[in-house]
């Protein structure tokens, strides 16, 4: 199993920059790929980001060019920086991880981060 933990949420004013960070722990070396989703109110939980164990990273277009997804394996931490924000990236965002359990794959869900981008 994965557990995983999300920080760096807040409030802040359009144009601006956070850095989210997600600390993962378990079964680690498991983890195939993490990603970063985010939910708006009244909207479905849409795909942010991703990257995998080979590093190579995947973003939706609405973030592309201003969302950086990152890695320190050292500390197991998976971070997505945020430039050039806007109102209407404001949304809870969730670390996932999608990790080996013998042949299967399993997903794993942080709680959730707010973020809040005021105009």
């Amino acid at each position: 199993q994965v557990q995983l933990v999300e920080s760096g949420g807040g409030l802040v004013q359009a144009g601006g920059s956070l850095r989210l960070s997600c600390a993962a722990s378990g079964s680690i070396l498991d983890i195939v790929r993490m990603a970063w989703y985010r939910q708006a109110p009244g909207k479905q939980r849409e795909l942010v980001a991703t990257i995998t164990s080979g590093g190579n990273t995947n973003y939706a277009d609405s973030v592309k060019g201003r969302f950086t997804i990152s890695r320190d394996n050292a500390k197991n931490t998976v971070y997505l920086q945020m430039n050039s924000l806007k109102p209407e990236d404001t949304a809870v965002y969730y670390c996932n991880s999608d990790f080996l359990v013998g042949p299967n794959t399993f997903g794993s869900w942080g709680q959730g981060t707010q973020v809040t981008v005021s105009s």
